[in-house]
């Protein structure tokens, strides 16, 4: 287990966040020459994890192109960067595409990025139903100045999408402070309060991560 997903644990217990530790599934790391031979995906790998729950085993893949030419930029120096999430639930040994997520920018004359905080990604049973919750973090930017970038947290639940969306949190000036601030969509509104404590818990970690 990396070091980031180690502080992540402990900071749960210290803080006393309202979500339970054993909420938390361990996951294992998959390399690329131990993928199933019929797993396809775009872009470059950058995480596999694999774990069990009651569904079957889990296969999930995150990927980014990187920054790579734009083909209809106008200008010579824009750019694109494309990143996708593809997840595979095996039975008995066949893996098939259950979701995928996928998010870019286009276009991109300056400062450019579109890359998952692979630390961050986390398996939890928080409701306890042998069903896990998949969460993801990515941010998105093209930008040339000091502000806040795209920040969004996907949660997935037996193929439900949730999203949490915002900005991260960064220093403008010696007192100033802008971003950080996110919003729940309508399906974390409508489910757990689990869910939102443990999105809100892991949202103000990472900004607080940035801010620093």
């Amino acid at each position: 287990m990396k070091k980031r997903q180690i502080f992540f644990l402990l900071t749960i217990l210290i803080l006393g966040f309202s979500i339970r530790s054993e909420g938390i599934l361990l996951t294992t790391k998959v390399s690329s020459n131990q993928l199933p031979k019929n797993i396809t995906y775009s872009g470059k790998l950058i995480e596999a994890r694999k774990w069990k729950d009651s569904q079957g085993e889990h296969l999930l893949l995150l990927t980014e192109t990187g920054a790579i030419p734009s083909p209809k930029g106008t200008d010579e120096s824009a750019r694109d960067a494309e990143l996708f999430a593809f997840h595979y639930l095996g039975t008995k040994g066949s893996f098939q595409q259950t979701w995928k997520v996928y998010d870019f920018i286009k276009d991109c004359p300056l400062d450019l990025e579109a890359n998952f905080l692979k630390d961050e990604f986390v398996v939890t049973d928080l409701n306890k139903d042998q069903i896990s919750e998949i969460w993801l973090t990515y941010v998105t930017s093209c930008r040339g100045d000091v502000s806040p970038s795209t920040m969004k947290v996907i949660m997935y639940e037996s193929g439900k999408k949730h999203a949490m969306r915002g900005r991260t949190r960064v220093k403008v000036s010696e007192t100033d402070w802008d971003g950080g601030d996110f919003i729940f969509d309508k399906a974390f509104g409508d489910g757990p309060a689990s869910f939102r404590n443990f999105g809100a818990d892991l949202w103000h970690k990472l900004t607080s991560e940035s801010s620093q």
